[in-house]
């Protein structure tokens, strides 16, 4: 023992040991409180949530599994039963549609539509089959934010999921080559975004375009401007005949394409 310890009497040294001793335990059991406390300044994001929409159980069942398992994400609409309706999406509050191809084009762009119309908000996610550009553009006419074949990993469909999520678009390479040669084939009768045309639109049948996108009925659309159902039925048939599309979402579609609606 050193003569600095052997200097000191034995209950001043055990006292000078438990104060040692307390002030570590003290510091640790600070430092425990503090790592233990949630960080209030850090606000949690919120689950990204994926409703699952495939007629194969099977496919279902092994799709859910995998983005819970390897993106810890929240899955919904495995309990759907029979054919996928709209409504069943809209009611889910997803946020991304993975949408399996029924493999009949008009099927699949039927559902997109329908989708699109009942939820605006849902980003859409579809693994399909394409037999060529055309079939590939018409999809994303109809209104989806992502498409992957079928034969994808399990890689690329949770990156296309976290891509579609984040506002990103998601298309094998071969089908973005396809979207360039459409734009350019096209750019020649594209109208002068600074002129702002908008197609050729009126000043209210522009006004009648954002609220088409949000999934607004034509009597909700009527009664926000104080206008007859009958009159907006009106306003929609000169717009699609004025732009050359075939329905309502068809409008909104073009107008996004042609760069007047974010």
């Amino acid at each position: 023992m050193s003569a600095s310890v052997r200097g000191i009497p034995a209950t001043d040294r055990v006292a000078a040991g438990t104060v040692r001793s307390n002030g570590a335990t003290q510091l640790a059991t600070n430092e425990s409180e503090r790592k233990s406390q949630p960080d209030c300044a850090v606000a949690q994001a919120p689950k990204l949530t994926v409703f699952v929409a495939a007629d194969n159980r099977l496919l279902r069942e092994a799709l859910a599994r995998m983005l819970t398992k390897k993106g810890g994400i929240q899955v919904s609409g495995m309990k759907s039963q029979g054919p996928l309706q709209a409504e069943q999406v809209a009611q889910a509050n997803a946020n991304v549609l993975l949408l399996t191809s029924r493999g009949a084009l008009n099927d699949d762009l039927q559902m997109i539509r329908e989708v699109r119309a009942a939820a605006p908000g849902v980003r859409v996610l579809l693994l399909g089959i394409v037999r060529n550009g055309a079939e590939f553009l018409q999809c994303v006419r109809a209104g989806i934010n992502g498409y992957l074949l079928h034969d994808a990993s399990s890689e690329e469909v949770l990156e296309g999921v976290r891509a579609v999520h984040a506002g990103e678009a998601v298309c094998p390479g071969a089908l973005c080559a396809a979207l360039f040669r459409y734009f350019e084939s096209e750019a020649a009768s594209l109208p002068c975004a600074s002129a702002r045309r908008r197609l050729g639109l009126t000043r209210r049948e522009q006004q009648l375009v954002p609220l088409i996108a949000k999934g607004l009925t034509n009597k909700e659309i009527a009664n926000h401007f104080s206008l007859s159902e009958q009159t907006v039925k009106n306003h929609l048939y000169r717009m699609k005949h004025k732009v050359g599309a075939e329905d309502r979402l068809d409008i909104v579609q073009l107008y996004r394409t042609q760069g007047f609606l974010v």
